[in-house]
């Protein structure tokens, strides 16, 4: 086997082992554009045609991930958001006084940033964790409390 057949191999072997280590897919959909290019270099196509087969492969491959429901759904999840990763979203904490809507405030024995999330009011007496954003949690008001300053106002 000449030295363009065993790029293909080598290439197609070194992606799909990264695959392995990152969990994407997209490494293995790039795989098969190298495998293609092997393919082609076996029906004896010279190495532009190689090149251009692998390319077109592998973008199509990415392409048809992407539009796929499994690329949708893996774009879609956002963890900092997402009950079901985050068991904090939704659990609520008091904050007892805000600068530039920022503050600091006990939440699980631990003193956390803590960032009114767009329109939310700086009033309430309880808020609710709406994201995390690595060691800051995004807060708004808790629905009751925000209900219920509606009724006095």
């Amino acid at each position: 086997m000449g030295p363009h057949g065993l790029f293909w191999w080598v290439g197609a072997g070194v992606l799909i082992v990264a695959e392995l280590m990152t969990g994407t897919f997209y490494l293995l959909m790039i795989a098969l554009g190298f495998l293609a290019g092997v393919l082609a270099y076996l029906l004896g196509a010279p190495l532009d045609l190689q090149l251009g087969i692998a390319a077109a492969v592998a973008l199509i491959a990415v392409i048809a991930l992407r539009r796929s429901h499994f690329g949708r759904r893996r774009r879609a999840t956002d963890a900092s958001r997402d009950p079901g990763v985050n068991l904090d979203i939704g659990e609520s904490l008091s904050v007892a006084a805000w600068q530039d809507r920022r503050a600091r405030a006990m939440y699980r024995g631990a003193e956390w940033d803590v960032e009114l999330a767009p329109g939310e009011p700086e009033d309430a007496r309880l808020y609710e964790i709406k994201a995390v954003r690595g060691s800051c949690l995004i807060v708004g008001a808790r629905r009751g409390d925000a209900l219920e300053r509606a009724r006095h106002a």
